[in-house]
C-alpha cells in the first residue's frame, strides 16, 4: 500500500479537493483507495456526505483505538473512508508533551490489514500541529497541493523545512512524492507565472499535471461527490484523472 500525506499548512490549497478527487480517480481505475480525514474541520467527510461521525476518530489518540473499526464506504467505487470529527481538535489537549505522541498514527496504521488498500490518503489539517506531524511520521509520501498564488510559495519553503525535520528526526523514509498547482487560472498572467516559478524552484517534485480553477470543483462538495461523478466530463475530472495517471505511472519508474 502506497501511504500519502497531503499537506500544506495553508489554507485553502486544494488538500481536500486533491484528496477527495484524486482517491474518485484512482478508484476509477480500479485501484482501492483509503481516505484518511485528520482535520477536525472536517470537510473530506462531509464531502462525501457522512455526517455524525462522532468522536471515534479521537480515539486512536486517547486511548487504544482502531482505525480498521472506523472504516466507512465513501460512496465513490474503490474508495473507503476513515471520517472526522470536530473532536479531533482534542487530539492537540491530549498529546501535549506526551512522550511518542508524533508516532501514535504510524502504530495504529500498521494495524490496518496490509493487502485491503492499494493507496491510502490522509487529509492533513492547515496546520504544522501534532495532528500533520503525525501523518508525516507515519507515511512514505507526500503531495503538497499548492495554490497558483505569489504567497503560496513562502508557505511552502516552511513546509519543506518540516519535512526535512520529520526525516531527520521521524521518518527516513519520508519522500516528497510530488508538488502540485491547483486553483490555476490559466486566464491570469499571474497564475502562470507562479507555476512557473514553482517548476523552476522545486524542477522534477512538480507534477506535469496541474488543477485548473474550475466551478464544478467548487459545487460538487454540495452533492456529496467527487467530481468524476458529480461532472465527469468538466476540466476539474479531466484533470485529476491526469494526476492519478501520473501517481500510477510512477509505480513503473
Amino acid at each position: 500500500m502506497r501511504t500519502f500525506a497531503i499537506a500544506n499548512q495553508k489554507g485553502g490549497s486544494g488538500k481536500t479537493t486533491t484528496s477527495v478527487n484524486l482517491a474518485a480517480a484512482l478508484g476509477e481505475q480500479d485501484r482501492r483507495v483509503l481516505v484518511l480525514d485528520l482535520d477536525p474541520q472536517h470537510s473530506a467527510t462531509a464531502w462525501f456526505g457522512i455526517k455524525n461521525a462522532g468522536k471515534e476518530v479521537l480515539g486512536i489518540f486517547s486511548d487504544d483505538g482502531n482505525l480498521a473499526d472506523l472504516v466507512q464506504e465513501a460512496g465513490a467505487p474503490g474508495v473507503d473512508l476513515i471520517p472526522s470529527s470536530s473532536w479531533l481538535v482534542g487530539a492537540e489537549k491530549i498529546l501535549a508533551g506526551e512522550v511518542g505522541a508524533e508516532t501514535i498514527l504510524r502504530r495504529n496504521l500498521e494495524r490496518l490489514p496490509p493487502d485491503r488498500w492499494d493507496y491510502l490518503l490522509i487529509d492533513c489539517p492547515p496546520t504544522l500541529g501534532v495532528l500533520t506531524i503525525n501523518a508525516l511520521t507515519a507515511v512514505e509520501e507526500l503531495l503538497v497541493p499548492v495554490e497558483a498564488h505569489v504567497m503560496a510559495l513562502s508557505g511552502l519553503a516552511q513546509l519543506l523545512q518540516t519535512v526535512e525535520i520529520v526525516q531527520e528526526r521521524l521518518n527516513a523514509k519520508l519522500r516528497i512524492s510530488g508538488i502540485l498547482a491547483c486553483r490555476v487560472d490559466a486566464r491570469t498572467r499571474h497564475a502562470r507565472e507562479v507555476v512557473e516559478q514553482l517548476r523552476e524552484r522545486e524542477g522534477p517534485l512538480v507534477y506535469h499535471t496541474i488543477i485548473r480553477e474550475n466551478i464544478r470543483l467548487a459545487e460538487c462538495p454540495s452533492f456529496g461527490q467527487p467530481i468524476t461523478q458529480y461532472d465527469p466530463k468538466s476540466a476539474g475530472a479531466a484533470d485529476y484523472r491526469a494526476l492519478a495517471q501520473e501517481i500510477i505511472s510512477q509505480e513503473g519508474s
